[in-house]
């Protein structure tokens, strides 16, 4: 059952008008033929607002309001993103409105505005900067580390005599220490007569 269309829409969004009349109701099909002419003209107005939608659906189809916000439901579940311009649409409008004022520009032999349209297209679309590669991971070689105990690879000064003032530390802190002594275990009479009784 297809209650709101939606279903519908995801599965038979382009197919032909004879065929949706055979496989759904009426309503239904009528329902996917307006989504798909209003889904090409979101496509065509990304820009646009719900209420400039809600008008266009009225008015090309002669249908209520409330029809109209649920064809805006399902167009909008069917590309949740379209609401909000893409920032790949953005940039591509931004850079069409620079060439354009660029080609206003050179018609009008401005050269002051072209090379200020030239710089913003080349900043905008950051020619100026180096591509970076991308390098293979079978290709990545592992810088080798070698283990050391010098400071100095670290830019830290090395402290002269290291190994003998270890040792003799050592040394030092072993004579000052006191010796092991072996201790052995001595049984301790918990007195266990005289708080628990043999009748328990």
């Amino acid at each position: 059952m297809y209650d709101s269309g939606l279903e519908a829409c995801r599965l038979d969004l382009y197919t032909s008008e004879d065929e949706l009349m055979k496989k759904y109701p009426q309503p239904v099909a009528q329902k996917v033929i307006r989504c798909r002419a209003m889904h090409q003209w979101m496509l065509a107005n990304p820009a646009s607002k719900d209420a400039h939608f809600i008008s266009e659906d009225i008015s090309r189809h002669g249908i209520s309001k409330p029809t109209a916000y649920s064809d805006l439901a399902i167009v909008k579940a069917l590309l949740p993103m379209l609401d909000k311009s893409t920032r790949e649409f953005h940039r591509w409008r931004f850079n069409e409105m620079i060439l354009k004022t660029f080609d206003m520009a050179e018609k009008r032999k401005d050269a002051r505005t072209m090379e200020r349209a030239v710089a913003t297209y080349a900043k905008f679309n950051t020619v100026d900067k180096e591509e970076q590669m991308e390098i293979p991971i079978d290709k990545l070689i592992p810088q080798p580390f070698i283990a050391t105990d010098d400071p100095s690879v670290l830019g830290i000064k090395p402290i002269p005599n290291l190994r003998e003032r270890q040792r003799a530390l050592i040394e030092k802190y072993s004579k000052e220490t006191a010796d092991i002594e072996d201790i052995s275990f001595e049984e301790i009479d918990l007195q266990e007569s005289r708080f628990f009784s043999d009748d328990a």
